[in-house]
């Protein structure tokens, strides 16, 4: 019987092909590599057709889906070539580490305990404890790599305080020890001897540092031990064992087996579900915070694919890429680049390029160098945006092949690569699409998120920004509870979040999402607690912050195929109600509470300008009219009441400057008549540029402030012309520049209207608004 241990980086294409020679040479009996048990039954589906790495194994809590752990595989991952070549050659593979239904059984363990003295505690008392699910949060971001790969990265390993691997590159006289890595295993060409190699260096390394004994990691690789004994008592006689390289050493150990045995005794176990997830190669970089990251995944996964020609072969990548975005990259540049990268190699004693050179060699010859292309090559090549794929029979949860059924039945396929598009709801397709990503999105799984798009106008047009990410599997078996389709489980989510302590504004506009996904039942929940909520709601202000999203619930009624005829009354009840109860409301405000009040004002404005309503449009205005010469009211608000009269046409430019006169009398404090100022203008300088009485009434009164008092005033003035566009505080600029006296230029001719010529432009009009001209 003999036993071979090969230590490897988890993610390097240079350590996978080395070891798949090594197997070849080896043709061992049994194969067992580093990682979690619970997968062997999804283990047989890494050989199936439609399997694309990058993947990953997902191992669940049954009873706690966000107590997760992945495992990502990429094809050049040596787990993965390792597993690949045992089931390509029927050899028995099996995962050595310790199970992850003791390790998250301790997790959830913590969690209870962390959660129970958290609500012991008393409220008003400092805590050190972690947030609400802290540490089972943790568990799901940083142990993505932990639990299979027990050192983050081969030169980082957790028990220990000093970099293994740094000490080494150190050494050698590296000061990087990812580069010193990378040159002498990922580019190594000849693989004899290699791994005894690294078998010796860690066996130094492990002798010589400061040790923390960790019993996880002890735990780890007793387990491992014993997995192998348990082989060996099987008679298989040439064991293949392929684990991180720091481990390596401690499994060649003698330890027996009933040291083993003590330290394994008793652990807790809780029920584990393994199966397999798409990934991305963004989710195996260090800055994607999974502890086994690598910073270039994209640049090693052509290290795999093309092992001759590096250099030309990347750099022709690099070419096509810029000339897909519309930059100039020639061939000649693509000769020059790799002639610059080759002769860096070489004065840096390099027997090849590697990624640094390559990226000086194009930032000096394609990019100019500027910086600009090369966060876009960074991204789409040295990184990569590849989502992986997995077999339609991998086990899913049912939530999780509903979803994947409607991905093919509208055409709707997920991509890491974040991509925009427009939908046009009057298409049934499209529609369908909308519906299933508001649905979504109900669910906290915000596949897409919409967006305002200028240029298209129209409510039956939606724009959304797609990018999946490989999280979304957790929020899926997360959601199962609800139900086993997406518009079951959305309809379930809503219905439970209606059944809770939620106010006015949250539900109408929860109101407003569901509508959007059409989901009928949920929306008689809500129409039921919403009717019940407006009607027992005296808060003014929970009144108008619910109205807007009931606003939209109308305007898209007609395009959505939905009936809006319940929610007409409940906003027509609304309206009338702060209608009634608004003047009460914002007399004698602070300034704080009118600036809340001020914001709740203009989107009421707007949702009763959106509603189209003539009666209702005219009661507001009446409204509005009475507390612009109400005494205690807030200066930002009377000023805003009066610009709303104006730009409704309720008030004329002359009275407007005359109300304008008044606030900015010698008889109102200076502070409340540039607030009076700040809610009249804010927002647009357009009418101070077109209507001279009120620039005249303006400059007036900011020419005869006293100085102390324009000081005091000034930064409250900043605030309010800040809210200008750029162009308008250039114009207003100017014409100050050129004197008191200038005058607005209009344009003089006749007196008599020509009718015909004004009907002559009537069509153009029409196209520009998209009306029809009968």
């Amino acid at each position: 019987m003999s036993l071979h241990i090969f230590g490897i980086r988890h993610h390097g294409p240079g350590s996978a092909r080395s070891l798949r020679r090594a197997l070849e040479a080896l043709a061992p009996d049994c194969l067992l590599v580093e990682g979690p048990p619970e997968a062997a039954k999804v283990l047989p589906l890494l050989m199936h057709e439609a399997m694309q790495p990058p993947v990953a194994l997902l191992l669940y809590v049954a009873d706690k889906p966000e107590l997760a752990v992945y495992y990502p595989f990429a094809v050049f991952s040596p787990e993965w070539q390792a597993l690949h070549y045992a089931l390509q050659q029927n050899v028995p593979a099996r995962f050595m580490d310790l199970p992850q239904t003791h390790r998250l059984a301790e997790w959830s363990a913590r969690q209870a305990e962390a959660e129970a003295a958290k609500q012991q505690e008393p409220t008003n008392a400092p805590t050190n404890l972690p947030e609400e699910n802290g540490e089972a949060e943790a568990t799901v971001e940083t142990a993505e790599g932990e639990p299979m790969n027990a050192e983050p990265t081969v030169n980082e390993c957790l028990p220990f305080r000093v970099d293994p691997i740094g000490a080494l590159a150190q050494a050698a006289g590296y000061s990087d020890s990812e580069r010193w890595w990378e040159h002498l295993v990922e580019h190594r060409r000849d693989s004899q001897d290699l791994f005894a190699a690294i078998l010796e260096a860690m066996t130094a390394l492990r002798n010589d540092l400061p040790s923390v004994d960790e019993k996880s990691e002890l735990q780890r690789e007793a387990f491992m031990r014993q997995t192998i004994r348990a082989a060996e008592g099987e008679g298989y006689q040439r064991i293949a064992v392929v684990c991180g390289a720091w481990h390596a050493p401690a499994l060649v150990e003698t330890s027996s087996a009933k040291t083993d045995a003590a330290l394994l005794k008793g652990l807790p176990k809780i029920k584990v579900e393994a199966t397999w997830v798409p990934w991305t190669y963004g989710r195996l970089t260090y800055a994607s915070g999974y502890g086994a990251g690598i910073p270039s995944p994209g640049w090693y996964d052509h290290l795999w694919h093309s092992p001759d020609r590096v250099a030309i072969r990347w750099l022709a990548n690099v070419a096509r890429l810029l000339r897909e975005e519309d930059l100039d990259a020639s061939p000649a540049a693509i000769i020059e680049a790799a002639r610059l990268a080759e002769t860096l190699a070489a004065l840096r004693q390099h027997p090849l390029p590697g990624l640094a050179e390559l990226n000086e060699a194009t930032q000096t010859v394609f990019c100019f160098g500027d910086d600009a292309p090369m966060r876009l090559i960074g991204r789409k090549l040295i990184v990569s945006e590849r989502l992986g794929k997995v077999p339609d029979d991998t086990p899913m949860v049912p939530l999780a092949k509903d979803l994947l059924r409607e991905q093919k039945r509208l055409r709707l396929m997920p991509e890491a690569t974040e991509k925009t598009l427009a939908f046009d709801l009057r298409k049934p397709t499209d529609l369908e699409r909308s519906h299933l990503l508001h649905r979504l999105n109900l669910l906290s799984l915000g596949w897409g998120k919409t967006e305002r798009v200028y240029g298209r106008k129209g409510t039956f047009n939606e724009t959304w920004r797609l990018q999946w990410q490989p999280e979304f599997s957790i929020k899926l078996i997360e959601a199962g509870i609800y139900g086993n389709t997406i518009e079951a489980a959305a309809t379930a989510r809503v219905k439970e979040q209606v059944n809770g302590q939620v106010d006015l504004p949250q539900l109408t506009a929860m109101l407003d999402a569901t509508l959007l996904a059409d989901l009928p039942e949920a929306v008689k929940a809500l129409m039921t607690r919403l009717q019940n909520e407006a009607a027992l709601t005296g808060d003014v202000a929970h009144l108008m912050g619910a109205l807007p999203p009931l606003a939209n619930v109308l305007r898209y009624g007609n395009v959505r195929q939905t009936d809006t005829a319940a929610v007409a009354q409940v906003v027509e009840g609304m309206v009338t109600r702060i209608c009634i109860s608004l003047p009460l409301a914002c007399a004698s405000l602070a300034d704080e509470a009118a600036e809340a009040m001020f914001k709740l004002l203009m989107e009421t404005n707007s949702a009763i300008q959106l509603l189209d309503n003539e009666a209702q449009l005219a009661e507001w205005r009446k409204v509005l009219a009475r507390m612009a010469e109400q005494e205690n009211l807030h200066g930002l608000l009377a000023g805003r009441c009066c610009r709303v009269l104006l730009d409704g046409g309720v008030l004329l430019s002359e009275e407007a400057a005359r109300r304008m006169g008044l606030a900015l009398s010698l008889a109102n404090e200076p502070a409340k008549a540039a607030a009076w100022v700040e809610g009249f203008l804010k927002g647009s300088g357009l009418l101070l540029l077109h209507d001279d009485k009120l620039w005249q009434t303006l400059d007036a009164w900011v020419t005869q402030l006293h100085s102390d008092a324009f000081a005091e005033l000034l930064p409250l003035l900043r605030r309010t012309f800040a809210t200008f566009a750029k162009a308008e505080r250039r114009q207003m600029g100017e014409r100050v520049k050129r004197g008191a006296d200038e005058k607005t230029p209009v344009f003089i001719g006749s007196n008599e209207f020509d009718s015909e010529r004004a009907d002559s432009i009537l069509p153009l009009v029409a196209q520009l608004l998209g009306l029809k001209v009968e």
